[in-house]
């Protein structure tokens, strides 16, 4: 009896099972890039509580939701024309060089997991510049410069450093050296294009009334922020998020030793991370006596930010001076604009571009290929080793290149841009604008209006004596909503416009329990609400007010005092029992 040959079904089976297999991993080649882009999106919340924190109360909407625009704003743009220019294939190899040319609004489009992450790392490029220009940024302006980063000048960039075919990217071949663009995660087309476009846009638009005195001999006056916990907090999320930011970069994970490459990555960025806040932490407390929390952040996001470039190919050890040179540079740039009276309230330029400009030099000397194992190899005796020395100079040189055009890049685009904004008055909200603040301003809505730290506070044109016709003296779209008092009212003023059910003057009780715990939250309430910190704490008249805002509603202070009755201060569980 003949053997049966089975070679034609095994054969077949061998097939099936390789295209499963190849199905597989592109499934969780997909699902992996899909969850590290989850995670860095995550990072435009760490962006806005930093953001949030590091500004002064008054303008804390404002901030909020330029950073949510952020998001919206560049999947429009990368979605129309950004992922055709960076990513697209062009036809003429000349062209190809520079730009893509195809896939405009993904069309004929399959690769989204790509997109996806691409995306992401767009909104985070336009999202540095939010913090240079914090606090008196006219919002035209801001949707103006986060339109065109998301939509040209980053997509460009990563077409001429992470497409094939872009000019940065195949670099330079003669002989022994063959140089191309090392940036493994965006130390250069990211952060360092974010950082110089925050630059040119802080020193165009000015510095914030009040930071810088008139006298140049004078030393600056510090504008504080109005929360520490929200800037520590986007801090934290911010680092988090640069885990998946540098690891996420890998793009696959089903080969052999890809999985290892990522991990590498993420511990890197950790250890330069860690020991730029440390380098900064030490050299702070040496200069000032201080263990500063805010600008440690800082440092320590500076570092990660160096770390992008040669994540994936460093040596444990070679990050940790990474991140002592990034900590370094943070600290040289940080004082530098301050002496160049250039305002930067989040310090976007130091911790972005310096970082970013730090990692594209580094992955040069301390890499694999880099200069220090040149000599290295050299001294030990390899036979090529000036080959190698050669090799790794120019390699140095071509990431200087690179980084010098993606400055210029970034220069000629948002430069006269922000000149034009500038000629028609729409660079820089006014001078009104800015002291009283702009959420209020520009939004109608503050971050913490007062009304939240008690109940039944008005304003009134004049004292309504009932819910009925204090309706009307509402501005138009807040019918029936309660309004923020009077910045300059003082406890007894607002005491008699303070009623909860709506009217003045039907009870005592309310007005007394208001008085004693106005008394014991006022300092704490002056810091908490920047719309109260101008109010008048004593009995003198307050004067009329004048509103040069067409579109904000004229509200006036009633001028009738009416003096809550002289009794003994409740205790705390009396006043909880009145209100219940």
């Amino acid at each position: 009896m003949a053997t049966p040959n089975y070679t034609a079904q095994i054969l077949l089976l061998q097939q099936e099972m390789d295209e499963m297999k190849a199905d597989f991993s592109e499934n969780d080649n997909a699902f992996f890039l899909c969850s590290m882009s989850l995670i860095i999106f995550l990072m435009q919340c760490g962006f806005a509580f930093l953001e949030a924190g590091a500004v002064r109360s008054k303008n804390t909407t404002n901030i909020l939701i330029k950073n949510l625009l952020d998001s919206c704003i560049a999947i429009v743009g990368y979605w129309a024309l950004g992922w055709a220019l960076a990513f697209g294939d062009c036809p003429n190899d000349t062209i190809g060089l520079f730009v893509g040319y195809s896939q405009f609004f993904l069309a004929n489009f399959e690769n989204y997991p790509k997109f996806f992450f691409q995306y992401v790392f767009a909104a985070t490029s336009a999202t540095i510049v939010s913090g240079a220009v914090a606090e008196r940024c006219e919002f035209a302006n801001y949707i103006t410069y986060c339109s065109v980063i998301s939509t040209l000048v980053y997509p460009i960039l990563t077409h001429w450093g992470w497409h094939p075919k872009g000019w940065m990217a195949l670099g330079i071949t003669s002989g022994v050296i063959n140089t191309h663009y090392d940036d493994f995660a965006g130390s250069g087309v990211v952060h360092l294009c974010g950082g110089s476009i925050s630059l040119l846009a802080a020193y165009m638009i000015g510095a914030r009334i009040g930071r810088f005195p008139q006298d140049e001999d004078d030393e600056s006056d510090e504008i504080l922020g109005h929360s520490v916990p929200f800037a520590a907090l986007g801090g934290f999320i911010l680092m988090f998020g640069f885990l998946a930011f540098n690891g996420g970069s890998m793009a696959d994970i089903v080969k052999p030793g890809e999985g290892h490459i990522v991990a590498l990555a993420m511990v890197n960025t950790i250890l330069s991370g860690a020991f730029a806040a440390l380098t900064y932490l030490i050299a702070h407390y040496l200069y000032h006596g201080k263990w500063t929390l805010l600008l440690t952040i800082n440092a320590c996001l500076a570092g990660m930010v160096a770390s992008c470039a040669g994540c994936n190919k460093m040596e444990p050890w070679a990050c940790i001076w990474v991140g002592v040179g990034a900590g370094l540079i943070y600290l040289t740039l940080s004082r530098s604009m301050i002496k160049w009276r250039i305002d930067d309230p989040l310090d976007a330029f130091a911790v972005h571009a310096g970082g970013g400009f730090w990692g594209l030099t580094s992955v040069a000397i301390i890499g694999h290929d880099g200069v220090v194992y040149a000599i290295g190899n050299t001294i030990g005796g390899a036979t090529n080793g000036g080959d190698q020395i050669a090799q790794a100079f120019a390699q140095l040189g071509w990431q200087w290149v690179c980084a010098l055009a993606i400055v210029t890049w970034s220069f000629l685009w948002m430069w006269p841009i922000f000149g034009l904004l500038k000629k028609i008055g729409k660079l820089r909200v006014s001078e009104e604008v800015e002291i009283n603040g702009l959420d209020i301003y520009k939004h109608g809505e503050s971050a913490y209006p007062l009304h939240a730290y008690g109940h039944g506070w008005h304003d009134f044109e004049s004292a309504p004596s009932s819910k009925e016709n204090h309706s009307k003296h509402l501005p138009v779209g807040r019918k029936n909503r309660i309004m923020s008092v009077h910045p300059e009212m003082s406890l007894e003023q607002l005491a008699s416009v303070y009623d909860r059910s709506g009217s003045v003057g039907d009870s005592d009780q309310p007005k007394r329990l208001f008085m004693n715990q106005m008394e014991r939250r006022k300092s704490r309430m002056l810091e908490a609400n920047n719309s109260f910190s101008n109010m008048y704490l004593d009995d003198t008249e307050v004067p009329e007010r004048k509103n040069t805002n067409p579109k904000s509603v004229s509200l006036q202070v009633p001028t009738t005092i009416v003096e809550a009755p002289e009794e003994e201060t409740l205790t705390t569980e009396q006043q909880e029992s009145n209100w219940t």
